[in-house]
């Protein structure tokens, strides 16, 4: 019996030996791809706190150290320790843009329009800076699907756009063209009055489709434009759901968990390789559909459901 215990020795210490082996090349395989995650909020709002928590808990989970800041609160300088900077908002990109840093940066919850004007190039300080984005907005074709799937007997669809977003109409109008609608549209001057632009729109459109612009719809004018079309008895198609809730039929939306599941999973696929390589930027890849049940009795609109349209238009998440 002595004799067959160094056997049985040698062969329990072959098993542990592989059972270790493989613990020690996973705990390999983690300090490999680990990094330092700094994500930069505008402020500490509900919204960006949301966004950081998702991204923290899937990067987390992932083996990253994330940690976060606040626009205010860089000063020109952000710590050199990190590999990836996640900036939550306009201000936390503006604010990233002015310090020294050289850190690839991935922009989230920005405006498509701020991007490609001023956004992109001011991240990447004359390519010194790797840059990239998930923009805030949703893409034109999504939108115009589904006001074809909420209106199918619609025919014109109307725009209001301040002088900056001018441009857009080229892009919406063959957008709206593969879903047989006719592009109605007006650009609102700084000097002129909403409203009066507004109502030309309504009077030759079936739809109105909202569009982020501050010069457009912003705290101070949203009522009266809900007011506006209500009276004219035409649906708003928004894209946020605090303007389902303020007054619009419908809304297509990311949500800030979405967007925080979207910008963690951009970050960890970047993370992966030897070099650091951000995405393309991109509409959010997932998305929600609110209704404003209130609304539509009143107008006598009859919509299929949130879930339903949400599945219609690819699946929401």
């Amino acid at each position: 019996m002595t004799a067959e215990i160094p056997g049985r020795l040698l062969r329990a210490l072959r098993k542990w030996s592989g059972v270790l082996a493989v613990v020690l090349l996973a705990s390999v395989s983690v300090q490999a791809f680990a990094a330092r995650v700094m994500v930069v909020l505008s402020d500490d709002s509900a919204p960006y706190q949301e966004i950081y928590q998702v991204v923290r808990v899937m990067l987390g989970d992932a083996g990253h150290d994330v940690a976060q800041t606040y626009a205010k609160g860089l000063a020109g300088r952000l710590p050199d320790s990190s590999q990836l900077i996640i900036v939550v908002g306009v201000a936390a990109a503006e604010a990233v843009a002015e310090t020294t840093s050289r850190t690839p940066t991935l922009a989230v919850l920005v405006p498509r329009g701020w991007y490609a004007r001023t956004g992109r190039a001011a991240l990447a300080d004359g390519g010194r800076r790797s840059v990239s984005a998930i923009y805030i907005d949703q893409p034109f074709e999504r939108q115009v699907q589904l006001a074809r799937l909420a209106f199918p007997e619609a025919r014109r669809v109307g725009v209001v756009l301040g002088t900056e977003q001018g441009g857009l109409a080229t892009e919406l109008v063959p957008a709206l063209a593969t879903q047989q609608f006719e592009l109605v549209k007006q650009t609102v001057a700084a000097d002129a009055r909403l409203i009066t632009t507004l109502e030309n729109v309504l009077t030759g459109s079936d739809l109105l489709l909202a569009v982020p612009d501050p010069q457009v719809f912003s705290r101070n004018t949203a009522q009266s434009i809900f007011l506006t079309t209500y009276r004219y008895r035409i649906p708003v198609l928004g894209y946020s759901r605090s303007l389902t809730r303020s007054g619009a039929l419908l809304s297509l939306h990311s949500s800030p968990a979405q967007i925080g599941r979207q910008a963690a999973e951009s970050a960890n696929q970047a993370l992966q390789g030897a070099t650091l390589r951000l995405p393309a930027p991109s509409y959010p890849a997932y998305f929600s559909v609110s209704v404003n049940e209130h609304v539509a009795r009143s107008l006598g609109i009859g919509l299929p459901s949130e879930a339903e349209l949400e599945k219609r238009l690819g699946g929401a998440n």
